[in-house]
């Protein structure tokens, strides 16, 4: 699926990169805007030869230029892929980080990865039967290995332990939230929960959930969207990963709607993580309140016009199908 976009404004200059960086390249053809990426655009094209057809992904800031607040920075998130490849995560193959001198703005260039990111489609066909049976365990183990990730070879990262996550999205909810009770239970059960640190920060990924990966068939391809990893508690993940709206139905299978939890725990000490049960069920709900809160924050991005689109609209009414969520996760026996 494509999103209707003038290419041409980025189309010359990205020829003149593609021709000078890969060996063979004498034009560039098919270039067209993927719908995938919300915050961040996504392009897709081949850099084509007399004896070369290469498909690469063009990740650029939106416009060119714009970056979100929190965001690492498109050079940032290249210098994590980069590091991720190097210590087992499976991720894009980095091909070229693009400079201002380059024409086409901030980002980078990636070799195309095969493979389906839908979450819904990945968590119900049954072309993915045979990886639903060890996915869950294969994310936990990408997790530890993300997690595991050297600290001195990190790029600049913004710290975020959870007393930081909960102010954090405590302020946003009283600047765009209408009061919505069930949110003040789940934000005061959060500061009675606050858990002690089970080790010194690491890199969090931020955003793991099935939606930023890439599955075959046969298992995990890629891991996607590195944009707000930041260092802090590794279980932020763990918990992310298990949030009910990753699950696109499959309720009974709280690790995004593929597997147990006890599954991705698995993979993940099997690889040398350390995780708690009530250190994951913080972070689930902490995580389920955080999806709650930037749903209920649509309202005014539609209502104000800056996004007056269907899908804001939509996105907006599920803030009530995160109060469900944290009354069942507040409401379970620990």
């Amino acid at each position: 699926m494509t999103t209707l976009i003038d290419a041409s404004s980025i189309a010359e200059s990205l020829e003149a990169v593609a021709r000078r960086e890969f060996e063979g390249c004498a034009h560039i053809s098919g270039l067209r805007r993927l719908a995938s990426g919300a915050s961040q655009e996504t392009w897709l094209f081949d850099a084509v030869g007399p004896n070369r057809c290469e498909r690469l992904i063009l990740r650029r800031a939106p416009g060119g230029e714009r970056q979100h607040d929190m965001a690492v920075g498109l050079e940032g998130e290249a210098a994590l892929i980069a590091l991720a490849a190097e210590c087992g995560v499976v991720v894009p193959p980095l091909r070229y980080v693009l400079k201002r001198e380059d024409g086409v703005g901030r980002g980078f260039i990636t070799g195309f990865v095969a493979g389906e990111t839908l979450g819904h489609r990945i968590v119900r066909e049954a072309r993915f039967a045979s990886a639903r049976q060890h996915l869950a365990y294969d994310c936990g183990a990408m997790m530890a290995r993300i997690h595991a990730m050297p600290k001195a070879r990190l790029p600049p990262l913004r710290h975020a332990d959870a007393a930081i996550r909960i102010d954090e999205l405590y302020r946003r909810h009283q600047a765009f939230s209408a009061p919505r009770p069930v949110f003040t239970l789940a934000f005061r059960w959060l500061k009675d929960n606050l858990p002690a640190p089970q080790g010194p920060d690491c890199l969090v990924h931020g955003d793991f959930r099935t939606g930023n990966l890439i599955v075959a068939e046969d298992g995990l391809k890629a891991v996607l969207d590195w944009e707000i990893a930041h260092l802090g508690d590794p279980a932020e993940d763990l918990g992310w990963f298990c949030v009910n709206s990753w699950r696109f139905g499959e309720i009974d299978k709280p690790a995004g709607g593929i597997g147990s939890r006890a599954q991705l725990c698995e993979g993940y000490r099997a690889a040398g993580g350390t995780i708690e049960p009530m250190h994951l069920r913080f972070w689930e709900v902490l995580g389920t309140l955080s999806w709650g809160v930037s749903c209920a924050a649509m309202v005014e991005t539609f209502r104000s016009g800056i996004d007056d689109s269907v899908e804001r609209a939509m996105i907006a009414r599920r803030a009530s199908e995160t109060e469900l969520d944290l009354l069942n996760l507040l409401t379970e026996e620990s």
